[in-house]
């Protein structure tokens, strides 16, 4: 399949070595085939998927976009470790060193170096990279490369951002269904910075009504407003409403930028570019685990998957009393709840399933096991599988068409493409108060470079609400030191399983990419209701799929693909009790504990049983060597022979055969709420235990994972402490 696309000069600064090793990389991981090596190639008659087969991940400069992704997306590390370990390919010695006898030639020098190896030698060399415990850091750096050169391969698409030519071979179609209102119904409160200049930006707030004058130097320029609230997501848009509500003049700061329903591109890895922080990649600093974070207005509410689950009332009871935060074992709580849930107009009934919820219902009747429809933030026909790519169809209520809306309508201002840099505090000393610092505001620099000077917003009240990655680097880079800032951070994280229903099986309609993305939960459970994990489905577009299902091969990489659009996946999602850092942008550690894992192992194996339950020819996980069992004929014993040897594995970086990618979805509790500075960063109000004036409205001052899909709780919290704020602005 040859794309036609224009030579491009390219900025990654990858030397011709290292591009050289590259690309036989690239050749390894997507190699050509023929059909005839395919199993089932009678399923396969197409053209397209001729084309497809033939070819090669070395063609059509995709591995200099790889090595520009590398540079753009990769930690200083990781980069670092992966052309180390292409420049040592590109010698003879070091391809030695790191293929052995595999690289011998009967011609002199009677060394190979990598690229000059034959394809099948070359992906022999790298199988075994995979599994040796001695090759962990060239293991990570494949890894690394075979995400980032799967993810482009079937995500990149022409000039006219059309579509990719792999897409007819696996029978992926995207959703064009959009909505037919042009309308932006944030229009008269939002100032896009990308399209404006230093002085144009200044009209455009002094024409709202707010007072912009000279900084103190030719550098800066200073807005005054009352409060000003930095990220506009499930927090951030809630405040943003409540305190506009009470009269005060309010700034939303989002580094993001505005879409509606009809701007929305529904291709991924456009989507992901535009709407996510780093561009949808972005893991953990040892690679374990991929996180995905909204990075738009409306935040995660603008692209998650619709879930409105309400905290589960254990947790409530838990926070209050062994946290000891009475807020949620109040009426208070309990009435936010309500009215979030009526904002976000949550419907609990869903009139048509898709391929995958169809799938883990049956599987889940057939066992005689609990299945519950999961209420969404849309109408009950909302039949999209591409929300996670912004809701074309205009039908999910996330706070960029709800909350957002109230603010703008009692007079806040969005602006977006604008970053915050550091807060502003003055020494501030008051005899009993724990608080010595006061927090008068922000800096802020727009992303656009024609907006040469810094943005000085001074604010009576500052609310930060970033997200759980985002507010505590903000906090720390300030200066402030709590022990608590950046630590507890909660990811639920998740594995998958996979079921493969060809079309012969006519009895679930469908894709694997069309419908609601969750519409059924099932809850795992052991003892009295113990809730050990929870059964969900995903959005995986083709770049996604590719890059988190594990390589055992080219061959089968290629077959994985043409499985695509009937190919089921579970998620097994479970609540928490290790957790992470995260107290620099970017840079996310985080420890799975041995309980946690153990739930995992429960799910993931309470989901193949579900997966072979409903019909599914052959069942896996994404453990590296890519576990599975066909199904065909399989006994009682054979199935629970098989579900024995599902375990919860470390990550690519493990000293072990086997290991796994984790990914995560939720980020909750890195700044999280005490009863003190010593239980916490922030008071029962939201408000700083260091800073006065300085409050955090976001998941982050959740004190624990929740252990569902949180919007409603943060939402719920995010309206309780706005509205906390804006009674204690009127007293004062």
């Amino acid at each position: 399949m040859e794309m036609e696309m224009e030579k491009k000069k390219y900025n990654h600064g990858f030397f011709a070595q290292e591009m050289d090793s590259l690309t036989s990389l690239c050749e390894v991981i997507l190699p050509p085939i023929e059909l005839s090596s395919l199993e089932g190639k009678e399923d396969y008659p197409n053209k397209d998927v001729e084309s497809f087969l033939a070819t090669s991940g070395a063609q059509n400069s995709l591995p200099d976009e790889a090595a520009e992704l590398i540079m753009k997306r990769g930690l200083m590390e990781a980069v670092f470790i992966v052309r180390l370990i292409l420049w040592v390919l590109y010698t003879r010695i070091g391809t030695l060193l790191l293929s052995g006898s595999m690289c011998f030639t009967m011609k002199w020098p009677f060394i190979n170096n990598f690229s000059q190896m034959p394809l099948d030698k070359r992906e022999f060399v790298v199988q075994k990279w995979l599994k040796h415990s001695l090759f962990t850091p060239i293991r990570l750096a494949f890894v690394y490369v075979k995400v980032i050169c799967l993810y482009l391969f079937f995500t990149r698409v022409g000039d006219d951002n059309a579509s990719n030519q792999t897409w007819e071979a696996i029978g992926y179609n995207p959703d064009k269904n959009e909505s037919k209102s042009k309308e932006r119904p944030l229009e008269k409160g939002v100032i896009e910075t990308k399209q404006e200049t230093d002085s144009t930006l200044v009209q455009s707030l002094t024409k709202k009504g707010f007072t912009v004058t000279d900084g103190p130097n030719q550098s800066t320029c200073e807005i005054k407003c009352d409060l000003v609230v930095i990220g506009s997501g499930c927090g951030g848009g809630v405040a943003a409403a409540n305190l506009a509500k009470s009269g005060l003049k309010v700034i939303v700061l989002e580094k993001g930028d505005y879409y509606t329903a009809s701007d929305y591109p529904p291709q991924e890895g456009v989507a992901m570019n535009k709407l996510y922080e780093s561009g949808g990649i972005l893991a953990s600093s040892d690679g374990k685990i991929m996180v995905l974070a909204g990075s738009t207005v409306g935040g995660g509410s603008a692209v998650n998957w619709s879930a409105c689950i309400k905290t589960p009332k254990s947790v409530l009871q838990e926070w209050a009393q062994d946290e000891k935060i009475p807020l949620f074992g109040s009426r208070e709580y309990e009435d936010a709840m309500k009215i979030v849930w009526e904002r976000i107009g949550v419907t609990e009934k869903c009139t048509k399933e898709g391929f995958q919820n169809q799938i883990l219902r049956k599987g889940c009747e057939n066992l005689g096991l609990d299945i519950s429809i999961v209420p969404r933030n849309s109408s009950e026909g909302h039949y999209c599988g591409s929300c996670g790519y912004g809701c074309k169809q205009g039908d999910k209520k996330g706070t960029n068409v709800t909350w957002l809306v109230d603010a703008v309508n009692h007079g806040a201002v969005i602006l977006t493409g604008c970053k915050a840099e550091t807060l502003i505090f003055e020494n501030h000393h008051q005899s009993g108060n724990v608080r010595n610092k006061k927090c008068l505001g922000v800096i802020a620099n727009s992303l656009n470079e024609r907006i040469k000077k810094k943005l000085i917003i001074k604010a009576n009240v500052t609310v930060s609400a970033c997200g759980a990655l985002l507010t505590p680097p903000l906090l720390l880079a300030s200066g402030l030191k709590n022990m608590h800032i950046g630590r507890n951070l909660h990811l639920h994280p998740v594995l998958m399983t996979w079921g493969y229903f060809p079309e012969t099986n006519s009895e679930f309609k469908g894709k694997s990419f069309e419908g609601g993305i969750i519409t059924s939960v099932h809850r795992v459970t052991s003892g009295e209701n113990n809730v050990r994990a929870i059964l969900e489905t995903p959005m995986l577009g083709p770049g996604s799929f590719a890059a988190l299902h594990p390589w055992v091969s080219g061959r089968d990489i290629k077959e994985k693909m043409l499985r695509y659009s009937r190919t089921a996946h579970f998620i097994t999602i479970v609540r928490d009790k290790g957790s992470g850092e995260v107290r620099k942008e970017g840079r996310i550690s985080y420890n799975i504990d041995n309980f946690d894992k153990e739930n995992i192992k429960v799910g993931l194996r309470q989901a193949l049983r579900i997966l072979i339950a409903a019909g599914a020819v052959e069942v896996g996980t994404h453990r590296s060597d890519g576990q599975r069992i066909k199904c065909e004929g399989l006994s009682k014993e054979g199935i629970e022979e098989f579900l024995d040897s599902v375990v919860t594995v470390g990550g690519a970086q493990s000293m072990a055969e086997h290991w796994t990618m984790y990914t995560s979805a939720h980020q909750m509790g890195s700044c999280k709420m005490g009863i003190s500075e010593k239980e916490g960063a922030v008071d029962e109000n939201g408000q700083s235990w260091e800073a006065e004036g300085l409050y955090v409205c976001d998941a982050s001052v959740l004190p624990t994972a929740v252990g569902v899909n949180p919007m409603i709780t943060v939402e719920s919290t995010a309206y309780c402490l706005s509205k906390r704020i804006a009674e204690s602005m009127k007293r004062d």
